[in-house]
């Protein structure tokens, strides 16, 4: 109870000082566990989502009830609300003189009954989940392709969300080396194998999948790269080696756009920081040389510049050559101390790609089965959780378990996880000590992992100190009981007012977490 107070408490506070940004996460439609209007319970896992709130109010009123019977307060009524067959509230109502007249530990036995119940299914969910069902799950062969580009040559192949690449050209395709295959590869064109047994031709072409605006390549997403300093290129590859041996490039496009730009890291110069004090103002650049002690580095983007600082120490001394405003500038700086880790500080933001611009020859997004199946404590053939120490605790798991359906949109992931299920059924296969289930292996899965995510939040919301909640009652079952203990005659509007004020900051801050950044954040 005190937790759910105190987090209530403390968001409603940040949202005050700081209002967040209205996103996808916190619209309050969000806040209902109702498939389909929540953007993160899909209609797919409609049935275990239904099953997880049914068995949650269940739990929950009939710990209620069975307390009652145990502290001898007699039942007035009981009942369970639906919103067309979706169970959306419940209720255990004690006859009221028969309540009064239970000891005070009883009526809080009784009250917390409920939640303590929802956390205790949780556990036996999450335990099994997380033990011997989890480890009936692994991972089939291939790339799991999980989203693909639109008019990018994949999507113009056939291949669709869903499909495993496990082959190209002939060459075995694993969870994490596409790029490396497709890399290694000089070929135009390229086949492909899907799921062991389909083939598709793919005619390669070098595609703008992002593109970071007003950066100086001064194209938009979607154009299609023919030529880079009049040499056709096709590949991602040999775009690279092409900006490897050129500081600046022009390149034209096959709607016939021409320009010409620093290739490079394109970065934000953050003020007062080591590359700003050592001359390049605080504005927009491109990295394009980074040189020090340890030897001479192109920088032909974001990953080569952050591989470059990777390793260097507060205090080295570089030479960065950048372009501001079309002026090339050499500087000298000092490292900073890094704020994330023990690194080395350069003081910059640097946005994805070749001076803002992200490039594919393929069009597909890799979807991390492995590192969900890792997460959840199963075998995600090396891959990690992406959650680091949290998720080697049960407790972690179960932190990170509530987190998946969101990790899409929060991070680190680019999927959201919302159980085993649509076109991620194909990325996974049973395996295990419950292997002989065949698919079914998936369906109890996800119904343990959606009746522990339920309960758990059941458990929670109840907890909040404000009527007509459990944790509402408890606080004024507490509330009397020290009161009792002082040397006052006005316990009872003593009682009154705790219960009120607690009751209404409560009101007042779950307000601010529904609708604070709709009306706060713009």
């Amino acid at each position: 109870m005190f937790s759910a107070f105190l987090f209530l408490l403390v968001f409603a506070v940040s949202t005050l000082q700081n209002p967040p940004e209205a996103t996808a996460v916190n619209r309050p439609r969000n806040v209902l566990v109702i498939p389909g209007v929540n953007d993160f319970l899909p209609l797919s896992v409609a049935p275990e989502i239904v099953l997880g709130l049914a068995v949650g109010l269940v739990v929950h009123e009939g710990g209620h009830g069975l307390l009652c019977r145990v502290e001898d307060i007699e039942i007035e009524s009981m009942g369970l609300a639906l919103l067309a067959f979706v169970p959306v509230g419940a209720f255990v109502a004690p006859d009221e003189e028969s309540r009064e007249a239970a000891s005070r530990g009883g009526k809080t036995r009784m009250f917390a009954a409920g939640v303590t119940n929802n956390f205790a299914v949780t556990l036996v969910a999450f335990g099994l989940l997380f033990g011997p069902v989890i480890a009936s799950v692994g991972v089939a062969p291939g790339a799991a392709v999980g989203g693909v580009v639109p008019d990018s040559p994949a999507a113009d192949a056939g291949i669709e969300p869903g499909d495993r690449i496990t082959a190209v050209d002939g060459r075995p395709v694993g969870a994490d080396n596409l790029s490396t295959v497709l890399a290694d590869s000089n070929r135009d064109r390229v086949t492909v194998t899907l799921n062991g047994d389909r083939r598709r031709e793919v005619e390669r072409r070098l595609l703008v999948t992002a593109a970071t605006e007003g950066a100086p390549a001064d194209l938009d997403s979607g154009a299609t790269i023919a030529r880079v300093d009049g040499e056709a290129v096709r590949s991602h590859a040999r775009f690279r080696e092409v900006v490897a041996t050129n500081e600046r490039i022009t390149v034209e496009t096959t709607d016939g756009t021409t320009t010409t730009f620093p290739a490079g890291a394109y970065v934000s110069v953050a003020e007062g920081e080591p590359l700003n004090e050592s001359g390049v103002p605080a504005d927009l650049a491109v990295v394009t040389w980074i040189n020090g002690s340890d030897g001479d580095t192109r920088v032909g983007s974001r990953s080569d510049l952050v591989d470059r600082l990777d390793g260097t120490s507060p205090g080295d001394r570089l030479t960065v050559v950048a372009h501001v405003d079309g002026e090339r500038r050499v500087v000298e700086v000092e490292l900073g101390e890094s704020p994330n880790d023990d690194g080395g500080f350069l003081g910059i933001r640097a946005f994805p790609g070749t001076t803002g611009l992200s490039v594919d020859d393929f069009g597909v997004r890799t979807y991390p089965a492995g590192a969900y199946l890792t997460a959840l404590g199963g075998d995600g053939g090396g891959a990690t959780g992406g959650f680091g120490a949290i998720g080697e605790s049960f407790f972690g798991r179960t932190i990170v378990a509530l987190y998946l359906p969101l990790s899409g949109v929060l991070g680190p992931f680019s999927f959201n996880f919302p159980g085993f299920v649509g076109v991620n059924l194909n990325f996974y296969e049973p395996v295990g000590p419950l292997g002989g289930l065949g698919d079914g292996v998936f369906l109890l899965a996800n119904v343990l992992f959606w009746i522990g995510w339920i309960n758990v939040q059941l458990g929670f919301f109840n907890c909040i100190p404000a009527f007509p909640l459990d944790g509402g009652h408890i606080l004024r079952s507490s509330a009397e009981t020290v009161v009792s203990r002082l040397p006052v005659d006005a316990s009872r509007r003593i009682v009154r007012a705790v219960t009120t004020t607690v009751g209404l900051t409560m009101l007042v801050s779950f307000v601010l977490l529904v609708l604070g950044p709709q009306l706060l954040g713009g």
